[in-house]
């Protein structure tokens, strides 16, 4: 295929982006690419300890789209060997080891969240466990041999822990060493990845040095906030909006976040266009439009990636008839119940809640309602003889007969 000029795709690539490092390497590497008429090869690495993505990986996931629109080798490593390690960025202690088989069972339900914003069929998805598995001692030793203990506890995680005399183990030195080699191995010309990985990423580019390699180009992105307006988006925290939310939980969710956050999602987590974000901004300065109507755009908006405009207006709808008129979903479940059971174990077999423990808290938060009346006892029964409405929270219901 024919490329754009190094310069537009530049002005793309570099628009909506935290940090190039180095800029002027990557326009290079363009220019390199269009002359040789030869595509770059663009690495993202997904950590598969956890099987569900948010809309916050749709950040970079944005990102690695717009290189595959400019005709770039977009390159997904499954990082399923890494995950057995367990990344400790961010991390004030050692993080959990999980198995092989885990990381593997994870890993597959990340192609289908991630073909909502790549085009798998172009897409090369690796396992880097094909090659780290087969690394032996003297090869690991080779690789350690070219940093310093002094350079890993630069890193702001491990060094809080040093400082404050928390444990680090000595196998949590080879995740960043092991990404590394990563892209040595597969000979990555730009890594994409969250500001909080910028160490990880830089890690390599001196790796590959070490391989006489032309190093990579380290592109990092914004992290989003959760709906709680805080904390970094994450399942840890209950306040993600996950790809495979109902489109209804995503339109609700998308209406709580704080006000001061619709702007930012609307710039990384949406597909308008910068200057039609702009003129809302100006639109909400002058009074023209208000933040209500801001997070509704944005609410259908998001919906509409994940499924489509028909689908994001039936969200819209369906919030306004549940919440804003207190009336209960068109299309809520229904099951029966053959025997009496406890609310706690009916609200975790029903996929209310993740876990019963989640449940009792709910029953406690007062946000467990029963024909519309608050529910207080966790040990209520659910008794065949009686007809309930449940609701559990503002958007989850569900029909007993």
């Amino acid at each position: 295929m024919k490329f754009k000029t190094a310069k537009s795709q530049f002005d793309i690539i570099s628009s909506r982006t935290e940090e190039i490092l180095p800029e002027k390497e990557l326009l290079s590497k363009l220019e390199k690419s269009r002359n040789n008429n030869i595509p770059l090869n663009i690495k993202l690495g997904c950590d598969p300890s956890r099987p569900d993505l948010h809309i916050g990986h749709s950040v970079v996931l944005n990102k690695l789209k717009q290189f595959q629109d400019l005709g770039h080798n977009i390159i997904l490593v499954i990082g399923d060997f890494t995950a057995m390690i367990g990344d400790p960025t961010g991390r004030n202690k050692t993080r959990p080891q999980i198995n092989l088989n885990e990381t593997k069972k994870n890993s597959k339900t990340y192609i289908n969240q991630v073909s909502k914003i790549l085009d798998i069929s172009k897409t090369k998805i690796v396992y880097n466990s094909e090659w780290l598995n087969s690394i032996n001692l003297s090869k690991i030793i080779s690789l350690s041999s070219k940093f310093t203990l002094a350079q890993f506890l630069e890193r702001d995680d491990f060094s809080k822990r040093y400082k404050n005399g928390l444990p680090i183990s000595l196998h949590e030195f080879m995740y960043p060493l092991a990404q590394a080699y990563d892209s040595v191995y597969l000979r990555s010309d730009v890594e994409i990845g969250g500001t909080d990985q910028k160490f990880n990423l830089l890690l390599a580019r001196d790796l590959q040095k070490e391989y006489d390699m032309e190093p990579q180009v380290a592109l990092t992105m914004p992290l989003i906030e959760g709906t709680d307006g805080t904390e970094k988006m994450s399942k840890s925290y209950d306040n993600y909006i996950a790809f495979n939310d109902s489109p209804n939980d995503m339109y609700g969710k998308v209406l709580s976040i704080p006000d001061n956050l619709i702007f930012k999602y609307f710039k990384y987590v949406s597909n308008l266009p910068l200057k039609e974000i702009n003129d809302y901004e100006l639109s909400l300065k002058t009074n023209n439009i208000n933040y209500r109507d801001l997070k509704r755009k944005l609410g259908r908006e998001i919906v509409s990636i994940y499924y489509d405009n028909n689908v994001a207006s039936e969200a819209e709808e369906n919030f306004d008839h549940v919440i804003v008129n207190k009336g209960i979903p068109k299309d809520v479940k229904e099951v029966t119940i053959s025997n009496s059971i406890k609310l706690v174990d009916f609200l975790f077999e029903n996929n209310l809640v993740q876990s019963k423990g989640e449940g009792k808290r709910l029953v406690k938060q007062s946000a467990v309602k029963l024909n519309d009346e608050v529910v207080s006892n966790i040990h209520l029964i659910l008794e065949v003889s009686t007809k309930y409405t449940l609701k559990v929270g503002k958007r989850r219901f569900i029909k007993i007969k």
